[in-house]
């Protein structure tokens, strides 16, 4: 009797142990650059929720510069720009989640040289050609193959940047509003927001504008991030590294707030990277790059205006992408320049991040993304 009940507690124990497994395990999808030759594609890893351990599962290989990922809703199908110049384009892989592999699907040409964000919904694939200027959307297959381009729209528009980087536009984001009505596209090029008007079943007309928003002349809009609750908005700027927020209201604007990120005697060159809001709405985070090289943690007031909290080094060269875990308790940086991702450990009560200690060498990380 004593045997049964000790074999019962056994698998008991068993079956417990694999179920906390199940739930604090989530597969780590890393985009990068192959052209630096320290890369070899796309990579999965698994990462503990509870230890910030991590394990390589998979690599895809030969994929041109798989830059910036997205992720299916089911999280069955992965999206990935190839960022290689005239020759760019975009690629759908099925996903699978126990082993963390990729199986490529189809590829459809950019329509845009130098693709460098991507999202999509259960209809659509939507791409930003950086050095193109333009925006592309592509249709989803059921098999979560892409279709040809159901629209491409071209921005033609320049600014005042005097080192160049202003001649051209240069659409940087493509993101859904959170009532996902409406299409955000920040383009650095022309120092202006568009708000798009989506219609997801239309044949041709899938976007529609709706609004055009002048930013700060000369300072490059480049990554937006919403609230959680839906109230807020916070562009970052790539030249000078400040942040704008916004109150966020049925595909409106409304300016309430300019915050620097650096010391105001920084000198050194910032090129302003990403920024994100942890699922609790509490604080925001931004990175920078050039000679910063720094993350700045901002708590959010209930008015949605940013306090300052504190800024620190990334520990690492050419921060780009950046992502917070399921947990909360982490939050990793791609490093494009010294080919790793640092793990930081974050106090959810005081927003503040210390090193873990912990890091993952691949070659010029750019894009973090977290699946089930």
């Amino acid at each position: 009797m004593k045997k049964i009940s000790s074999l019962f507690l056994f698998i008991t124990i068993s079956i417990f142990a694999f179920a906390q497994q199940k739930q604090i395990t989530y597969n780590l999808i890393i985009g990068t650059y192959t052209n630096s030759g320290k890369s070899e594609g796309i990579y999965t890893y698994g990462f503990n929720t509870l230890t910030g351990n991590t394990k390589l599962k998979n690599i895809t290989k030969e994929v041109a510069n798989p830059s910036y990922l997205t992720l299916s809703s089911n999280g069955k199908f992965v999206y990935a720009v190839n960022e290689t110049g005239n020759t760019s384009a975009v690629s759908a892989f099925t996903f699978n989640a126990a082993n963390g592999k990729l199986n490529f699907i189809n590829k459809q040409e950019s329509h845009g040289a130098d693709p460098c964000y991507i999202t999509a919904d259960n209809q659509n694939v939507i791409i930003a050609n950086y050095s193109g200027g333009s925006l592309v959307v592509f249709g989803r297959n059921a098999d979560g193959s892409l279709t040809d381009p159901k629209q491409i729209i071209q921005h033609t528009g320049k600014s005042i940047d005097p080192k160049g980087r202003q001649k051209s536009a240069h659409v940087h984001m493509v993101k859904f509003t959170p009532d996902h009505k409406y299409l955000i596209c920040n383009d650095l090029g022309e120092d202006q927001i568009y708000i798009y008007n989506y219609n997801p079943t239309s044949n041709d007309r899938i976007l529609t504008i709706k609004n055009v928003l002048k930013t700060n002349a000369g300072t490059g809009p480049r990554h937006i991030t919403f609230s959680p609750n839906g109230k807020f908005a916070y562009l970052a700027h790539e030249f000078n590294g400040s942040i704008t927020g916004f109150v966020y209201s049925n595909g409106s604007l409304k300016k309430i707030q300019e915050i620097g990120t650096t010391e105001k005697n920084f000198s050194g060159k910032i090129d302003g990277a990403d920024i994100h809001i942890s699922a609790d709405g509490k604080f925001l985070y931004e990175t920078n790059r050039g000679d910063a090289n720094s993350i700045s943690v901002f708590a959010i007031l209930p008015t949605g205006i940013l306090r300052p909290v504190e800024t620190i080094s990334t520990l690492g060269k050419g921060p780009r992408n950046f992502s917070i875990d399921a947990s909360g308790k982490f939050l990793l940086v791609a490093h494009q320049y010294t080919n790793d991702v640092v793990i930081f450990k974050r106090d959810k009560i005081s927003g503040k991040l210390t090193d873990s200690g912990k890091r993952i060498e691949v070659g010029a990380p750019v894009c973090l993304l977290f699946s089930k």
